[in-house]
């Protein structure tokens, strides 16, 4: 069986009759080693090669935008073509674990930060830095690197932030004038909308330890959008140096004051995004993708987005949570120059322009705008406020990234509970998670 076929009956398994057309589709029917798209991946005797490029993203956009992206790469690059190999996030992810296993990944791939860890340390994807060295590229309009040991392995393509947002109605009716831009702002407008009475709370806090994720979109961002750090200049935990210890006492100051959703322990995304749907908290940080569905949900639900208020008197720039849409390319690829073409070609100004904005996200390219003329306003917004700061999100890239947050999640519910102070519960989650670097 070849690699090609392989991965085909492997998604197949899982993506539905759906994608199985689509992938089919991609194919064109199978060739023999050697002719033009051969399943061997080297040029053939015209010279024409083939990349295998397995993602998430396809599913995720407009019906055939992304095949017409890929379209006009092949156009631009005569003797490339690009085999999209497409399915769910979760699918991608178990194809990709099992591909680094047995030596078979495609050539390009999307990357979640949190896949990257382990990839790494499998030898299953090439060093960026090298490629980019070796074809002379130019990283300088790239809005992030994800490094392992001062080494480029992924490159955010697409980002998904995460701003505050804000329920304007209750805002108003508990008498604060304008959405909080500083802590001492954001407790005051907590306090006021909880009094409003009738089930009504201030901030959602979903801190879930089956997933942990609180941490990462709602705990941490307090850090970085002060320009805070969790991380040593070694890239090793920092748990206990003063902007965490602010930003956890900030929480702790925010949950004393019981301006927190009930059930915050047992919460998870879903719920908190629930509750602001249904007009129950004032004010939530969440991903930008939840604007549509909340327009969807309560289209009388009058709400906007802010940066997350930073510590008092801070005027530098402010870290933003963001997810991404990653790319790498496999170390396994014997096809490297044309998989660095591709990934080049995606983070060009035009197309990583393009992308971002049928991907309603934001784009990994600087000098990249998406087009905003087709969406809600308040992607337009929200865009300002993440070019006004940078790219946050640490966990990206590090070990067991989602044990790490279930970590300081469980240390923090003690710390909220009165079993611990926050400076016990720092110092417990440093030395757990020291243990999980070595």
């Amino acid at each position: 069986m070849s690699r090609k076929t392989s991965i085909h009956r492997m998604l197949t398994g899982v993506v539905g009759a759906a994608t199985v057309l689509g992938l089919v589709a991609a194919c064109g029917g199978n060739t023999a080693p050697g002719t033009p798209g051969g399943d061997d991946g080297k040029p053939s005797a015209g010279g024409e090669v083939t990349l295998e490029f397995m993602q998430w993203w396809e599913p995720e956009l407009p019906a055939g935008s992304f095949r017409a992206l890929m379209d006009e790469f092949e156009e631009k690059n005569p003797g490339i073509k690009v085999e999209l190999l497409s399915g769910p996030w979760s699918a991608t992810k178990e194809q990709l674990v099992a591909g680094a296993v047995a030596g078979t990944m495609p050539d390009v791939v999307g990357l979640d930060g949190s896949w990257l860890y382990d990839l790494v340390q499998q030898g299953s994807i090439a060093s960026l830095t090298d490629l980019m060295t070796e074809f002379d590229y130019d990283a300088s309009n790239l809005a992030k690197e994800v490094q392992l040991d001062g080494t480029t392995y992924m490159i955010p393509v697409v980002n998904f932030v995460y701003p505050m947002f804000v329920n304007n109605e209750l805002l108003e009716e508990a008498g604060v004038a304008a959405p909080p831009e500083n802590r001492t702002e954001f407790l005051d407008a907590a306090k006021k909308i909880s009094a409003l009475g009738d089930n009504t709370s201030g901030w959602a806090l979903p801190l879930s330890l089956e997933t942990g994720n609180g941490v990462q979109n709602d705990v941490m961002p307090w850090v970085w959008a002060g320009g805070g750090s969790m991380l040593d200049d070694a890239g090793k935990p920092d748990v206990e140096n003063a902007d965490m210890v602010s930003g956890a006492e900030f929480v702790k100051e925010l949950w004393d004051s019981g301006t927190v959703t009930p059930g915050a322990f047992t919460m998870k995304e879903p719920d908190k995004v629930e509750e602001f749907v249904a007009g129950r908290v004032g004010m939530m940080i969440s991903s930008l993708a939840h604007v549509n569905m909340i327009r969807k949900e309560n289209p009388d639900l009058d709400f906007t987005v802010t940066a997350v208020p930073a510590p008092d008197n801070f005027t530098g720039k402010r870290g933003i949570n963001d997810n991404s849409w990653g790319v790498g390319v496999s170390e396994s690829s014997d096809q490297k120059e044309a998989a660095f073409k591709l990934v080049e070609f995606l983070m060009s100004e035009e197309v990583n322009s393009e992308l971002s904005t049928i991907a309603n996200g934001f784009p990994g390219n600087v000098n990249s705008v998406p087009d905003f003329s087709q969406s809600d306003p308040l992607f337009e917004e929200a865009f300002k406020i993440y070019q006004a700061g940078y790219p946050a999100n640490q966990f990206v890239g590090l070990p067991v990234a989602e044990e790490l947050m279930r970590i300081y999640a469980t240390e923090l519910q003690r710390a909220l509970d009165g079993q611990a102070s926050i400076a016990d519960a720092l110092a417990a989650t440093q030395e757990q998670w020291t243990a999980e670097f070595k």
